[in-house]
Formats: C-alpha cells, structure tokens, sequence
C-alpha cells in the first residue's frame, strides 16, 4: 500500500495495489474509489485531503491476531 499527498492539489492516493482501474465510484464530491475488472479495491482519492482526512494526523498500526491459547489466557480471572 502507498499514500501520495499532492500538496499542490491537496488531493491524497491511497494506492491498495498495482492493478489496472476499471471502474471509479464516486463516495461523495471529495472522495472517489477506484475497482478493477473483478471488483478488488485498487485505490482511493481524496480531495481536499487535509480537512477530509485529517492527514497530519496520519498514522498506521497493524494488529496481529491472537492465537486462541494467548486469548483465552487473558480472559481467566486471577487465581
């Protein structure tokens, strides 16, 4: 995945793969998605990014899935 800020435009890319658009669906006036022929999410454009997305605020975070044992530990009471 790739975010592109166009400061010149205030528009952001958020590219979610390299495939070829073949469809683009207006959200509303500022924000377009952008399928490919099966209907996968390619990328999305916002317009006005910086009051639309609160871009300087920008952050990522990825959560790992907790196998059923780390789960179930953490849900026993304290003996």
């Amino acid at each position: 995945m790739k975010i592109k800020y166009f400061s010149d435009t205030d528009t952001a890319l958020v590219e979610f793969s390299a495939r070829k658009v073949a469809e683009t669906k207006e959200i509303n006036e500022n924000i377009y998605i952008d399928f490919d022929t099966s209907g996968n999410l390619v990328a999305m454009t916002i317009e006005h990014a910086r009051k639309q997305a609160s871009l300087p605020d920008l952050s990522y975070e990825q959560i790992e899935k907790k196998s059923p044992n780390t789960y179930k530990a953490s849900r026993e009471p304290d003996r």
